[in-house]
């Protein structure tokens, strides 16, 4: 890897850029990822002003090495059971067993690293092979005649034979993913061990196909007894190949600079939703959709009716005699609660799904943010006139330290208080 310049900002900070620091190409890409709300890019003076947004990472630039830190730090193997709970997937290997550290390359190295585990524990279990057309030549007759290019390119000798046959081979959309994976990996990590790491199992796996095309196959995939200890290993793949997104986290927006940046507050609601869920079935509840009889909506405006979505809808078990569910909605917020109070515009937005999903009771809705140092509860009442209750939201702290099992439990925990 070139050398290049390594710069360091936080999310949402700035930074000003020599105009020689960013080549034509670098501009493109970085103005690529603006759509993305992953940063923005302004001419200056003396250059650029560079803006880092909510997504985190780092970002290979053909002269830039740009790395986003995020506002709070995550321990890094504590940050692989978050992203792992986030994206569905196992943790690829026991927590004693990892290499993984939380030095200067951060996210990226973290990523790479277990990526790295997973395809070196199905090299040593033996890549799967299936059938794979082939289509080459050959002295004898194998699999079937390829009779419109026999004719066109041998006219007639037979010395060799156009053929198409079907073999087992390792060439399989499973494996080239993972390859196509692994050589993107290593753009992203500054540290040799890892770097020597990734390019000796690479060697294991068949030949790379394009990102694209990667990533189309890794969509399309479908899980059998056959392959389905490949999943891990493929939910790190698209984690590295999205680049600017991953399937369930991000939104993909094709941008082309090389880099490994996540969304901390698409991360933080994929969290929740699990969070949420999981609190939810443990207390006889479940997640319902927030969508058509179930949606809060607005008519009467100009262009089409819009809609109100929490990022989870709960139905639980009402308390006492009570025979309907009670809906309560669950919104994720990315923002450090525990330490501010919460915006005007959270209140009115959780108020409105208070009031919508419990109309003729007690409007009740939860904010779940992240608390680096334990977790939190506190109840927001809002009154009107005379005292008037209008509703109330309870704010829920979850402490990124401890495990995503722990956070779950004690959410039950609190969601059992809210009923009653």
């Amino acid at each position: 890897m070139p050398d290049r310049a390594e710069i360091r900002i936080g999310e949402y900070q700035s930074v000003p850029l020599d105009e020689g620091r960013l080549t034509t190409r670098d501009v493109d890409r970085l103005h690529a990822l603006r759509s993305g709300g992953h940063l923005t890019l302004a001419a200056n003076r003396s250059g650029w002003q560079l803006k880092a947004g909510a997504s985190v990472g780092v970002l290979v630039l053909d002269r830039v090495r740009l790395v986003i830190e995020p506002k709070f730090a995550i321990p890094g193997e504590r940050l692989m059971d978050w992203l792992a709970y986030a994206l569905g997937a196992p943790a690829p290997v026991p927590a004693p067993a990892r290499r993984w550290a939380t030095g200067p390359d951060g996210y990226a190295d973290l990523v790479a690293a277990a990526l790295l585990e997973q395809c070196e524990k199905l090299v040593h279990e033996g890549l799967r092979r299936d059938y794979v057309r082939h289509a080459g030549t050959e002295p004898v007759l194998r699999g079937c005649l390829d009779f419109a290019a026999q004719a066109t390119r041998r006219y007639g000798q037979l010395d060799q034979l156009h053929v198409r046959t079907f073999d087992r081979d390792a060439g399989i959309w499973e494996n080239r993913a993972l390859a196509t994976a692994l050589k993107a990996a290593l753009t992203l990590t500054s540290s040799p061990d890892l770097a020597r790491a990734l390019r000796g199992v690479t060697h294991a796996f068949p030949g790379p196909a394009t990102p694209a095309g990667a990533l189309r196959a890794l969509d399309r995939m479908q899980y059998t007894r056959l392959n389905d200890r490949y999943r891990p290993a493929h939910a790190w793949a698209r984690l590295v190949l999205r680049g600017g997104g991953v399937t369930d986290l991000l939104t993909d927006r094709g941008a082309g600079a090389d880099g490994l940046l996540l969304s901390m507050p698409a991360l933080w609601e994929a969290v929740v939703r699990r969070l949420g869920t999981e609190a939810g079935v443990s207390l006889g509840g479940r997640a319902v959709p927030s969508s058509g009889t179930t949606a809060i909506t607005v008519r009467g405006d100009l262009g089409n009716a819009s809609a109100f979505r929490p990022d989870l809808l709960l139905s639980l078990p009402a308390s006492g005699m009570a025979a309907a569910p009670v809906l309560l909605p669950v919104d994720a917020k990315y923002k450090r609660y525990d330490r501010h109070s919460v915006g005007a515009a959270d209140v009115h937005q959780l108020l409105t799904y208070g009031t919508g999903y419990a109309p003729g009771g007690d409007p009740l809705a939860v904010i779940i943010h992240p608390s680096p140092g334990g977790h939190t509860h506190r109840v927001l009442r809002v009154g009107g006139p005379q005292g008037r209750p209008l509703g109330a939201v309870h704010v829920l702290g979850v402490d990124t330290r401890v495990v995503p099992a722990e956070s779950s439990t004690w959410v039950a925990s609190v969601l059992t208080r809210t009923r009653h």
